[in-house]
Formats: structure tokens, sequence, C-alpha cells
């Protein structure tokens, strides 16, 4: 049967109706802060105006840049509302006055901010989500470093460790992201000029997080991100006309997760190879503690493990052996039952003296995995990590 004259089940038909009542999202997205995400779209949101859309701002960070906030104009500003949290008034994105609001579009600036820990939602981005379900459209910006699957990539590369951050999934369900790209130069001059941190803090950012090389490794991943984005919406058009295109569906990736300080990296990568191929990621955890034995240390290790697997839709697994199994003969097995054809791992944490005496975990799947690839990920740490919010 030619996939174009395939009847549709009641499931599918279901989930085109609510696709049709949702919002829809576009994302400005950069290499770093003071590209002009948020002058961008606040001149989409002016041409928006004029054509006779209703269009609001529930929020918008001018970060005191007198150019940004001049542009606001007489653009209808939805009032943030008033947390108490810890004896203080903060402010965040009214998200309920948005949606009584119902205006044509709604322009939310800063997608991976933290709420304040007593308000409703504890991401921004799921303040959106709630939004876009409502039926408005949303108009959005984020920088490439908040995004989940590329944290342990911009660590390595700036030293910095990005703590805001965002499902890679979410910013899939964007019906439009642009790059804006400016050159590691151009937003260099702006920063001395004084255009995107306050004057005080120019010296630090040049010689930090705003380095050439920095800035150029950034701008490289924003790059590629859209790129494979394109790449990705083109192949989805292709299977819509019936076009068959390449996939991964014979491949599948699973990684082995132990209590090392770079099993989320693991994780991270592992999300990577599986969505470029299109294909499945399962995540293994072998232990030898019955679950009732682990310690709070271990629980809470796990279940970040288990909340990133969800993050990424990929199946998480825990497998426990006895005294007289081996964990490479558990992963060997579990890869052979499960049809993994690529194996990640993280090199081993045993000493030289220990390999000799009871042999090295790698090589032994590696012995007993034929028809596998098996990848190895460094275990080479970043450097002495800052803390980058915005």
């Amino acid at each position: 049967m030619f996939p174009e004259y395939k009847r549709k089940t009641p499931e599918e038909i279901l989930r085109e109706i609510e696709q049709l009542k949702r919002g829809r999202l576009k994302v400005y997205i950069g290499s770093a802060p003071g590209v002009g995400k948020t002058y961008r779209m606040l001149q989409e949101a002016h041409e928006l105006k004029a054509e006779g859309i209703d269009v609001v701002i529930g929020l918008i960070e001018t970060h005191n840049r007198k150019e940004t906030a001049d542009l606001i104009g007489d653009l209808e500003i939805i009032p943030k509302k008033q947390i108490e949290y810890k004896g203080r008034m903060l402010e965040e994105m009214d998200t309920e006055a948005i949606i009584e609001r119902s205006p044509d579009l709604v322009l939310v600036d800063e997608l991976a901010h933290t709420n304040v820990p007593s308000s409703p939602r504890e991401k921004r981005y799921m303040d959106v989500e709630e939004i876009l379900k409502a039926g408005i459209n949303v108009l959005s910006a984020v920088n490439i470093q908040h995004l989940e699957s590329l944290h342990d990539i911009v660590e390595q590369i700036t030293g910095v460790k990005v703590r805001e951050r965002i499902p890679d999934s979410f910013l899939h369900t964007a019906r439009e992201i642009i790059l804006i790209d400016v050159t590691p130069e151009i937003l260099r001059k702006r920063l001395r000029g004084g255009k995107i941190y306050h004057p005080s803090k120019v010296e630090q950012a040049l010689t930090h997080f705003f380095t050439k090389s920095n800035l150029g490794a950034l701008r490289e991943l924003s790059l590629r991100e859209v790129a494979d984005d394109v790449d990705e919406r083109v192949e989805k058009v292709k299977k819509q006309n019936g076009q068959c295109g390449p996939t991964g569906i014979n491949e599948k990736i699973m990684v082995c997760v132990q209590h090392g300080g770079n099993a989320e990296r693991l994780i991270r990568r592992g999300w990577r190879i599986a969505n470029r191929l299109k294909t499945e990621l399962i995540i293994l955890h072998v232990t030898n503690e019955a679950s009732v034995n682990r310690t709070a240390e271990e629980r809470k290790k796990i279940q970040g493990w288990k909340r990133l697997a969800a993050q990424f839709n990929a199946r998480f697994i825990v497998k426990q052996m006895n005294n007289r199994q081996k964990i490479a003969k558990v992963i060997t097995d579990a890869a052979a039952s499960l049809g993994v054809t690529q194996i990640i791992l993280g090199q081993s944490a045993r000493s030289r003296w220990e390999e000799i005496l009871r042999g090295s975990i790698v090589n032994t799947i590696m012995r007993h995995s034929s028809g596998i690839d098996i990848h190895i990920v460094s275990d080479r740490k970043p450097r002495k990590s800052q803390h980058f919010t915005k």
C-alpha cells in the first residue's frame, strides 16, 4: 500500500486535531548573550502588529539595554505577578493572565529561566507549554548553551557549568527556529561598548566566557544545531509525502551508566547519537545492590538519570547482578537480548593494577559483543567550572 493512501488510526486523527488547536512556537536561538535575539523579537512583534495581529509581551528582559527598551514602544505588556518567597516579593511572568487575555501572539523571553520555587511551574518553558496548549502562539528566545544535550560539550569548551537548561524535545516542538548569528569579533565589540553587560563586568567577561575561542566554538554549535533541525524538518516533510529517507530503524543505542561522575554526560552523548540516527536509546545501570540497600546518594543519582531518560524519551533499565556474575557479562547479555547495535561506555574506573588482576571491563565487553560497535567516552574533565545562568 502506498503511504499516501494509508488509513489513519483514530489515535493519529485525535493527535492531529490536538495539534491544530495548539499554538505555534517560534524560537530565536543564539550562540551567546548579546547577539540580538530580544531585539529581533521586538522588531517582529511590531511588524505583526502593523499587520493587524494581536500581539502582547508576556515577558521581555532588556538587561538595561536602552536600544532594546526603546523598541518596546506601544506594545501591550501583561503585568508580572508578585510571588512571595523567603520574605521577599519577587516577580515572574503571569501565565494565567496571558491565557485569560488570549492574544494571537505573546513574546516570552529567556526560555530557559528557572521560576521562583513557589511558582506553579518550575521552568519558564513549562509556562510556555501551558500557553501553547491554550491555543496562543509564542515567540521566544534562548541561547545554545541552555540545550540539555549540549551541557557537557559547553562545559568542556568554556569551563562554564550552565544551570538553567531546556529539554531538546521541547525545542523540537517549535514550528520554526531562527538563528541570530554574529561573529565573535562583533560580539566582543558590543561587550566593550557596554551593550551586553554593565561596564564593571566587561573585563571579566572578555577574559572568561567571551573569549574568541569560546564564542567561535559556540557559534559553530549553533550553526550545526540549526542545520540539523533543518535536515530533520526536510526529512519529516518527505516522510509525510510518502518519500522514503534514511532512518536508523536497524540501529539501537545503549548507554551504560554507573555511579561515577560522567553518567549524565554519557546519557547526553547517547541521545545525540540516537537522535541523529533517528533510533531508540536505552540506558542501562548494572548494580549488585538490592534497591532497599542503596544509599540516599545512590537513589538520588538514579532518580536524576531517570528524569534525564524521560526527557530524552529513552528506556531506563536497572539490572541487578549476583556475586557470581561479572558486570561485562550482564551488559553483553542485555545488549544481545535487546538487539543493541551500539554500546556507549565511560572509561573504566579501575586502576591499572585492578585491570591486571581482574581484567578490563571494556576489553571483556569488546571480546563478547560480536557485531556491536563500542564507543568509549573519555573521562577527561573540563576546566574548573564557573556557574552561568543567563
